[in-house]
């Protein structure tokens, strides 16, 4: 089963599909459990890892607003898309960046997926923007 497909097939999208919200959508959800699951192994490690797991659990509450939100396609609330898409950039850019300064493979994961997310919700932050 693919989010995309199921954006695609409500009734009030039908031809109005936007591929790159259909994708942001797609790595927000893949993102908020990375992001979940860094923020618990960061638990795991020596050391004080509390500003990791703050900013990683930000990030990915945000990413898992932002999905939640922008999937709902009934009577679009445009507006508030929007404002977490931007609310998106800047959590997972904030989590990248802190997710770069710890060496340990589930940090680099995490800040490897921050950068997609990053970039996809600009892709259809933009193309949104385009349409408007």
């Amino acid at each position: 089963m693919s989010i995309k497909e199921m954006i695609q097939d409500h009734p009030q999208v039908g031809s109005d599909y936007n591929e790159q919200l259909g994708e942001a959508i797609k790595h927000a959800m893949y993102g908020a459990a990375i992001m979940n699951s860094c923020a618990d192994a960061c638990n795991a490690e020596e050391g004080d890892m509390r500003t990791c797991i703050r900013r990683c659990s930000d990030a990915s509450d945000l990413c898992e607003a932002f999905y939640r939100v922008a999937s709902r396609r009934t009577a679009g609330n445009v507006t508030v898309i929007k404002s977490l898409m931007e609310a998106v950039i800047i959590g997972v850019k904030v989590c990248a960046e802190e997710c770069a300064k710890h060496d340990n493979d589930h940090c680099r994961r995490c800040e490897r997926m921050c950068r997609e997310v990053m970039e996809d919700v600009i892709k259809a932050r933009e193309g949104m923007l385009d349409a408007a």
